[in-house]
């Protein structure tokens, strides 16, 4: 989803791309990924790539940090070798949720699910294999080229006539179409070191879906649920809500529109 974007925004900008999927690029394996990068050549690299099953990665966790831990160390390593540098793409999830105020990039990483803790290892192998290296944290994120949250409850609303979606996780929605020209420009700039970078505003899960059907002019109710109600195997931050202490760091637009530009293209796609 993210990737998608982000080879399209890099297109647009007059770049050229090489995009490459899991099926044809495995960053789990550190020769294919030294080949890879080296066949390319690149100024720079952006790894999209991710295991992002929340609650597969706590009864799967050695594969999630064999593709968010080594596999990020990977890319990292071989654009180094390379002479490149890389953006990294991490998560909220990097911070337990125990805070009451937005998370900065100051603030000490705790992570509270097997996702979380795969996620910031690939942080850490980043930062070791690579000097020239931009780490970004984003959040909830939701674009038209794969499964996520809106698709999922725009699909759910033309089933039933009510969901329930908890109203104890806040964040940061944040649309793909936003978040990828922003990684290019990054790479372009080769900003370097740790930023949070996600949709502007907060809202929770339930307001989020409140305001999907409204947006969307689709008639299902949204019932207020907990986390323990729905009883996920993995942990969800209460409060992940991310936002920059740095005085260059780009600032995306609100999630509302991201939510307004996502339909749109949607109904394009269609």
């Amino acid at each position: 989803m993210l990737g998608r974007d982000v080879v399209e925004a890099a297109r647009t900008a007059g770049h050229e791309v090489t995009g490459l999927g899991h099926h044809e690029l495995d960053v789990t394996d550190p020769k294919a990924v030294r080949a890879a990068v080296a066949s390319a050549r690149p100024h720079a690299a952006i790894n999209c790539a991710a295991f992002t099953d929340v609650d597969g990665a706590e009864e799967r966790y050695e594969d999630a940090l064999a593709i968010n831990g080594d596999g990020a160390g990977h890319v990292a390593a071989a654009t180094a070798d390379a002479g490149a540098a890389v953006v990294q793409v991490s998560t909220d999830y990097v911070f337990d949720g125990t805070k009451s105020a937005p998370y900065v990039e100051s603030d000490q990483p705790a992570p509270a699910s097997a996702y979380g803790r795969s996620k910031l290892d690939g942080e850490e192998a980043v930062v070791r294999a690579n000097p020239r290296h931009a780490i970004v944290r984003s959040s909830w994120l939701f674009g038209v080229g794969g499964p996520n949250f809106v698709a999922n409850m725009l699909r759910l609303g033309a089933e039933h006539d009510e969901v329930s979606v908890v109203t104890d996780q806040v964040g940061c929605p944040t649309f793909t179409g936003h978040l990828g020209p922003t990684l290019v420009s990054l790479a372009e700039r080769e900003t370097t070191g740790l930023m949070h970078l996600a949709g502007s505003g907060w809202c929770s899960w339930h307001d989020f879906a409140v305001e999907i059907f409204r947006e969307a002019g689709v008639d299902c109710r949204v019932e207020a649920a907990s986390s323990a109600q729905l009883d996920r195997p993995a942990p969800r931050p209460a409060y992940s809500v991310l936002i920059s202490e740095r005085p260059d760091a780009p600032r995306l637009p609100s999630w509302r529109d991201g939510l307004a530009e996502f339909l749109a293209a949607r109904e394009v796609a269609a």
